[in-house]
Formats: C-alpha cells, sequence, structure tokens
C-alpha cells in the first residue's frame, strides 16, 4: 500500500479522503519575527490555527496539502502542533517560491537539490518531519537565474525521491509551460507535476496544453475574487469536465490560517470567501449546479490527490 509522510506520521494514501492540495497553516515574512519576536504571538497564532483547520475538518476536509516554503517563512512544528491539536492531517513541502534567498544565487541545482532531498528522507528544520511534497514557483518575471536553479534542483530532488511536484505559477503569461520545459529537459515524468494556479485562467487552449503534456492542473485559488471569482473558475471546472478532463484536476484556495502580509479584519472584510471551508461549502454546490456529477468532484477532491501521492519512485 503508498504511503506519503505528513506533519503526524506516515499516512496511507488511501487515508487521504478530500484533499486540498494547495493551502498553508502560517506564511511570514522570513528573518522578522525572528529578531523581533515581540511581532509573534505563537500561542495566539496557534489556537487561530487549530480553529481554522477543526472547522475545515467539521467541513468535510481530511487533509490539507501546505506548500509553505522557506522565503514564505515555513514553520514545520507550528504546523505539526496545529494538526495534532485540530485533527487535521496535513502534508508538508520542501522547495523554494519565487522569492529565492541569496544563497541560490551562489549554488548550483544539485546543491540545492541535496537541501530538499534532506528534507524529504530526514525531516525539516531539525524535527524529524518529513517533506512529502516538492514546491517551486515561476512568476510574473518568468525564469531567472535563481528560479531556473530552483526549478532545476526541484526536478532532481523529485527524481531521486520520488516525492511530487507542486507548483506557482503567472497563469496570465503560461508560465506553466516554461516549467514544462525545463522540467522535461531534466527528465521529469510530468505526470507528476501539478501546474498550480491554473484556474487563474480561462484559457481553454493553454490548459489544454499543460494536460497535453500530461500534468495536473491546480485548480486553486477559489476565494481570490480579484484573481478570477469563484463563479468563472467553476465554469472552467465544468467545461473541462465536459470535455473529459475531470482526472486531470485537483481543487484548493491557496488560503492560510496565519499571515502577517495582511491584517486579519481586512482580509476577513476583503476576502471572506477565502478560507479552507470554501470549496466543501459553497464550490461544490455550484459545481453540481453546472452539471458536474458527484462522480466527478470525488475524482477531482478525493481520487486525483490520492493517485498523485500513489505514482511513487526514484527514477
Amino acid at each position: 500500500m503508498a504511503t506519503v509522510q505528513s506533519a503526524t506520521g506516515r499516512l496511507e494514501t488511501t487515508e487521504l479522503g478530500m484533499t486540498l492540495m494547495h493551502e498553508h497553516v502560517i506564511v511570514r515574512s522570513p528573518g522578522v519575527f525572528e529578531n523581533w519576536p515581540h511581532l509573534f504571538n505563537r500561542a495566539e497564532a496557534l489556537a487561530q490555527a487549530v480553529e481554522m483547520l477543526a472547522e475545515a475538518k467539521a467541513a468535510g476536509v481530511d487533509t490539507i496539502v501546505d506548500l509553505t516554503t522557506v522565503d514564505l517563512g515555513r514553520d514545520v512544528a507550528f504546523v505539526a502542533e496545529a494538526a495534532q491539536r485540530s485533527g487535521m492531517q496535513v502534508i508538508v513541502a520542501t522547495g523554494i517560491w519565487w522569492r529565492p534567498p541569496q544563497y541560490v544565487d551562489t549554488h548550483t541545482a544539485d546543491e540545492v537539490a541535496a537541501l530538499f532531498i534532506r528534507d524529504i528522507e530526514q525531516g525539516c528544520m531539525g524535527t524529524g518531519i518529513r517533506a512529502g511534497i516538492i514546491k517551486c514557483a515561476t512568476d510574473t518575471a518568468g525564469v531567472t537565474r535563481a528560479i531556473e536553479t530552483v526549478l532545476r534542483a526541484s526536478a532532481r530532488a523529485h527524481r531521486a525521491t520520488g516525492v511530487p511536484i507542486s507548483t506557482h505559477t503567472y497563469a496570465a503569461g503560461k508560465m506553466g509551460l516554461e516549467q514544462q520545459r525545463i522540467f522535461t529537459e531534466e527528465g521529469v515524468d510530468l505526470t507528476r507535476v501539478v501546474i498550480g494556479h491554473s484556474g487563474d485562467s480561462e484559457d481553454f487552449d493553454y490548459l489544454e496544453q499543460l494536460i497535453g503534456a500530461g500534468s495536473t492542473l491546480g485548480m486553486d485559488r477559489f476565494g481570490l475574487h480579484r484573481l478570477l471569482p469563484s463563479d468563472r473558475r467553476v465554469a472552467v471546472i465544468a467545461e473541462l469536465c465536459r470535455r473529459g478532463l475531470t482526472e486531470k484536476m485537483v481543487l484548493a484556495h491557496d488560503a492560510n490560517c496565519i499571515s502577517d502580509w495582511i491584517d486579519p479584519a481586512g482580509k476577513r472584510e476583503r476576502m471572506p470567501d477565502w478560507r479552507f471551508t470554501h470549496i466543501p461549502r459553497e464550490v461544490v454546490p455550484m459545481l453540481r449546479e453546472q452539471g458536474v456529477t458527484e462522480a466527478q468532484i470525488d475524482q477531482m477532491l478525493v481520487g486525483n490527490p490520492r493517485a498523485i501521492f500513489e505514482r511513487q519512485g526514484r527514477y
């Protein structure tokens, strides 16, 4: 039976259940709280995270994939405690987002890959908690030298460990295609890659190109209406389902419990649907209204995530 590492131990893939494939528990500016600890009340933040994760669990979510990396202020010990106290299964990530630390500029892809492999095989941040997925990113600046190093490092760590890759992209710039190009050069089987934030796009030609190359689409920013409202995201998913592409999509919000980037009250006021419960409570009924069947909904929320983690093995 296939297994995956989580913040609270190894899980059978049959235990994953409803899985949101691109979320965050805590996002912080690297270095800020280490230097000004008075800015962070860990007990309050932990209580808030536990409450939000427990609410999601009550709404039917069984697992979230936390794609928080070093340049997003990763705190694996915090995530593990929040998971333990809430009962939510959380898979944590290694990798680097689109703000690579200076370290990347002076080290090779193989040296950076070795860090990712260490997180996967030995554990993250001295906790012994092993990463179950690799995160990398390409945003508006495109494939800079540092970003290329991270993409190639992610590919090499993936091939060495068999752990899947999930990305952040700038969909308007069709950055998923650039990621696929580099991964292909590195010998990656693109069926083991989730191209994230594909749900920001209504360009079916682009989306079908990504799928045609083998990758799964991350339809994963539900609730961020300023980028694309949920009704339009649902319409794209429904059409792809009609085209027989249900097995190539996973869903999420890219939301978080805690972030120092935005005032919590302001987030609730301006983005009330940007929360882990938006998909089970509001989006799923919208999908049904668009003709998406229960079997298709289950495929995207349960079957496809499970399949991603069951495609294992080094190569």
